[in-house]
């Protein structure tokens, strides 16, 4: 099986080396890994694509490339430039830190998945949620390590992909907050919104006088009620949640036409 992996902490972060591992386990002896990752870290981009500049492109290695843009792009540069022939998959994380409820929107570690999807090919994003039990653990990714592979290996055998699908399913894993040894089943879960402000901006002067803007994150564990993603993973649980490339509120159709 031939993989490309990516993901939006950059090529130095510790949960692509996670990541790699659990790849290695899933082709297999005979198999390929390709690491295509941001020279730099890459956080909130979403699907963001370097459409309006041109992307340098760097090789580390033996199948290691770094590229100085956004995961989407990395997957673009990985399907039409650097791998020998089109992947059977493509993982994008082990992001560190979670990529459930209203975090999936702003993800670029999800960004890297949808492009691989909307190009045609099985895609999974992989997330490690952090709490007070896991944050400050030798391996803050151990539950991501010890599961990861189990549950890729379950979607790949056992899961619906859409290949006739206009827009192809992925699949957005979540790891829960925990050690692996307490980590339960997997959950199939729809995305969650926490009530909370979501992301903010705060402004503050630099010591030239100079007025900046930074971007802060609201309280991670909030309960979004049962059947979602980070309340699934906030009781133990890895959670799996089915997307595809489709805002359209396909509920409100028929709606919207009887008022129009």
């Amino acid at each position: 099986m031939r993989i490309l992996i990516t993901n939006d902490d950059g090529i130095n972060a510790p949960g692509l080396k996670t990541l790699e591992a659990i790849a290695a386990e899933i082709s297999g002896p005979e198999g390929e890994v390709w690491v295509v990752a941001p020279a730099f870290e890459q956080s909130g981009v979403g699907h963001c694509i370097s459409y309006a500049s041109p992307t340098m492109i760097s090789e580390l290695g033996p199948r290691r490339w770094a590229a100085e843009g956004s995961p989407a792009d990395c997957v673009l540069a990985g399907l039409h430039d650097i791998l020998p022939a089109r992947p059977d998959l493509v993982l994008s994380g082990v992001n560190r830190g979670n990529n459930a409820g209203e975090n999936v929107m702003y993800s670029g570690t999800i960004g890297g998945a949808m492009e691989a999807a909307l190009q045609g090919v099985k895609a999974i994003a992989l997330s490690q949620f952090l709490g007070p039990r896991n944050y400050e653990a030798e391996d803050p990714f151990e539950a991501a390590a010890q599961h990861g592979a189990r549950v890729i290996r379950h979607l790949l055998d056992n899961a619906p992909w859409g290949e006739d699908d206009v827009y192809r399913l992925f699949y957005n894993v979540n790891f829960p907050p925990i050690p692996a040894s307490d980590v339960k089943d997997i959950t199939v879960a729809r995305q969650g919104r926490r009530k909370t402000a979501g992301f903010v901006m705060e402004g503050q002067v630099s010591p030239t006088g100079r007025r900046f803007l930074w971007v802060r994150g609201s309280e991670q564990s909030v309960d979004t009620g049962q059947g979602t993603d980070v309340t699934a993973n906030l009781e133990g649980h890895i959670s799996v949640t089915p997307m595809r490339a489709d805002l359209t509120a396909h509920d409100m159709i028929a709606d919207l036409e009887r008022a129009l």
